[in-house]
């Protein structure tokens, strides 16, 4: 019988999707009330990778991923996502979002995403909400599975988590 642990904490990570940088600004601001002190933000990036968003937000989408400086319990990550959801329907306007929060965690092995859709490669957390694997770090770099979005699959992206990565890896106890 294996010893049961306590699991180390992890980085909190989000993703971004929007128009308007403004919006972005606004839902970083409530997110840093929530969850601390950002302490990385991607450059701007250019979100072109699906049409999904469009009919929603429109075209011209944006996208970037931001980190805080507290860690988490990775058992939290279905209340975080219900409350990104809270943050998402306040930015609201005439019931459509205009900015998608994407909350994840990494560790020093995964990116772990959160969602509120069912799939065959995706864990039940709690309350509605589901984790996936989307990452996996192998040869000191991030790598997709066969089920990872076309732009986490990016060398761009890739090295975002990386620096992440390097981050957090700083964070923790020695």
């Amino acid at each position: 019988m294996g010893k049961i642990k306590k699991h180390p904490t992890v980085k909190l990570i989000i993703g971004l999707i929007f128009k308007e940088e403004q919006l972005a600004e606004k839902a970083k601001k409530a997110l840093s009330r929530r969850f601390g002190r950002i302490d990385f933000q991607s450059p701007i990036l250019n979100f072109k990778y699906t049409d999904y968003y469009e009919k929603e937000f429109g075209s011209g989408l944006k996208r970037q991923f931001i980190s805080f400086n507290r860690l988490i319990n990775p058992a939290d990550l279905a209340r975080i996502k219900i409350s990104t959801n809270k943050i998402e329907s306040g930015l609201s306007k005439c019931k459509r979002r205009r900015v998608n929060i994407d909350p994840g965690y990494l560790d020093l092995s995964k990116l772990v995403l959160a969602t509120t859709k069912d799939y065959s490669h995706r864990v039940y957390l709690n309350r509605g909400i589901y984790a996936e694997v989307t990452l996996y770090f192998q040869d000191k770099i991030f790598k997709p599975q066969t089920w990872t979005y076309p732009d986490y699959r990016t060398l761009e992206y890739l090295e975002i988590f990386n620096q992440i990565r390097d981050i957090y890896s700083c964070a923790l106890p020695t």
